[in-house]
């Protein structure tokens, strides 16, 4: 078993240069039991998300990151580094790619099998472009879903109320949602809820991914039945109070069962690995035997886990049947349940359509950074930054002082926050300006999640229901990688799959350095304008009217609407 993996902190570096060095502790970290699920196998999350294809390729990136000049590129093929490159200053210092198959192989039982050959690996969306920060990662873009959710709830009780006194409050005090799997994606869920003032029961199979959210504060508490976490949460619900409860079972069962019992729940959703059936544990298959059933017969395993998930899904329309609020967030699960049979999966939609499609047409989306220092005293540092910069986004103010209060670091210290076309740059730059004033101990890295406004293409997910019908478009996420390489970003990803599975998505992905420098400035500048611009461009494109408005405030040059 290889020693445990922990990025270096600090201001000295072991690389030529401070884009080589992020590259190489955003890898790290990546790995680092504090954040990796299963480390030893290489696999950040999402089931078999990888940082790496194999031990061999991780410790040739290593190597050659720490050799790589100023003015070479690494060439990165699904996890293994196949060659290094001339190029300049401006270029990205890594370019990867990640699970991408031509469109008639684009079938899991194709991956699997060159996989198994050795020839590829799943890159999920942050795994393998080492930007991943832990559940936080995550955290905040359901933190925002889930406040859409109490927005939505807020106007209709407020219509309701014949005397309109306003008893829509904008929050979950009073809801009980229900979800399902607790693990490096789902395991934000729980503490989403209770930010937004909301009662949650989430159940997973594994009893030790509940232990470990309850240990890193994404969860409140474990019960040790089903009834007693009930009990738990529907006393919460009648205080009023935020209340987070984990119950191991299998969501094939126990949603059905809270669903016959008539349990009062507002709000269902679900974060099972679902997007892989051989990563979603069937109702009668104990986890102890489930990986062996899935690597000795993967097809028999499918059928079953497909059959499982139109269970939990038959359920989930059967309580928005009953007046629930009930959205997928985005693993795919509607998709397997109608191959499982169930002709009614797609009765409730996507949350991105449901909710959050607005700030996609405003460039906004999932901005990280981390602290290479190691010190949380940056990421403080950083946060005051950002409300200096927004004083009048009371969104962002809430969630940043949730943040600094509730959430623990998994490896290094890091932050993210939704920002959008014009925001994001004017955020770099500052931090940009306090490396070089040395108000932070060591640069910032400064990423984002695949799932943003122009880097994805992915019908079950971010480009569900477009409003021209272009769900399946690829183009943007191609055209996004290739602007962040022109613009000057550290490294620059393109994948296929992400959170939704092989054949349902291609997405991208760009890391920035703010190292104090000028040149990292004018980067930064030109990234993060150009980054969040697709999205703005791509829903321009589809017909969105808040995405036209958005251009027109931030000048962006849109030829079609040029005379």
């Amino acid at each position: 078993m290889p020693e445990p993996i922990r990025a270096a902190r600090g201001s000295t570096r072991t690389a030529a240069g401070w884009p080589q060095e992020a590259a190489l502790r955003m890898l790290m970290n990546n790995l680092d039991p504090e954040v990796a699920e299963r480390p030893d196998d290489l696999v950040v999350y999402g089931g078999t998300g990888r940082a790496a294809r194999d031990w061999p390729s991780y410790h040739a990136l290593v190597r050659t990151l720490r050799t790589l000049a100023d003015d070479e590129t690494m060439l990165v093929q699904s996890g293994r580094p196949v060659g290094v490159l001339r190029t300049h200053e401006w270029a990205p210092r890594v370019l990867i790619a990640n699970s991408n198959l031509v469109g008639d192989w684009a079938t899991w039982p194709e991956f699997r099998r060159l996989e198994q050959l050795g020839l590829t690996m799943y890159g999920q969306m942050t795994a393998g472009s080492w930007i991943y920060i832990g559940t936080q990662g995550i955290l905040q873009g359901t933190y925002e879903t889930f406040a859409a959710v109490a927005a939505k709830l807020a106007r209709g009780r407020t219509a309701g109320n014949a005397d309109g006194d306003g008893t829509g409050d904008g929050s979950l005090a009073g809801t009980l949602t229900l979800t399902a799997g607790c693990g490096g994606m789902g395991g934000a869920q729980p503490l989403a809820v209770t930010m937004n003032g909301g009662a949650c029961l989430i159940v997973d199979v594994d009893p030790e991914r509940l232990a470990r959210r309850v240990r890193t504060r994404y969860l409140d508490t474990v019960a040790d039945s089903l009834d007693a976490a009930l009990d738990q949460v529907l006393a919460a619900k009648r205080g009023r109070r935020p209340l987070s409860v984990g119950v191991v079972g299998n969501a094939a069962t126990v949603f059905p069962e809270l669903l016959r019992r008539g349990v009062e729940i507002d709000i269902v959703t679900d974060q099972t690995s679902a997007h892989d059936p051989l990563s979603y544990v069937p109702d009668g298959v104990e986890l102890a035997d489930a990986a062996e059933l899935a690597r000795s017969k993967p097809a028999e395993y499918t059928e079953r886990a497909r059959a499982a998930m139109a269970k939990h899904v038959a359920a989930m329309v059967g309580f928005q049947d009953g007046g629930a609020e009930v959205f997928d967030y985005g693993n795919s699960i509607r998709g397997e349940a109608q191959l499982g049979g169930y002709d009614r999966a797609f009765a409730f939609p996507g949350f991105v359509p449901a909710y959050i499609r607005p700030l996609f047409s405003q460039g906004r989306g999932p901005f990280r950074w981390a602290a290479l220092s190691g010190d949380p005293a940056d990421i403080a540092a950083t946060d005051r930054a950002v409300l200096d910069l927004f004083p009048e986004n009371e969104s962002l103010a809430r969630w940043i002082r949730l943040a600094g209060e509730r959430v623990a670091f998994q490896g290094l210290p890091a932050r993210i926050c939704w920002l959008g076309h014009g925001e994001r740059d004017r955020a770099g730059v500052r931090f940009n300006d306090m490396v070089a004033s040395g108000d932070l101990r060591a640069p910032i890295v400064i990423g984002r999640d695949h799932l943003d406004a122009g880097s994805v293409a992915s019908p079950y997910r971010e480009t569900e229901a477009m409003a021209d019908g272009s769900d399946a478009i690829a183009d943007w996420p191609l055209l996004n990688a290739l602007v962040n390489t022109a613009s000057g970003a550290s490294w620059v990803s393109i994948h296929h799959g992400g959170g939704v599975g092989i054949g349902r998505s291609i997405h991208a992905g760009q890391v920035s350095v703010a190292d104090g420098t000028p040149l990292a400035r004018q980067k930064l500048e030109r990234v993060l304008a150009n980054d969040p611009a697709t999205g703005v461009l791509r829903h321009i494109d589809a017909g969105y009217p808040e995405a036209t408005g958005t251009a027109a405030r931030n000048a962006l040059r849109v030829p079609m609407a040029e005379a």
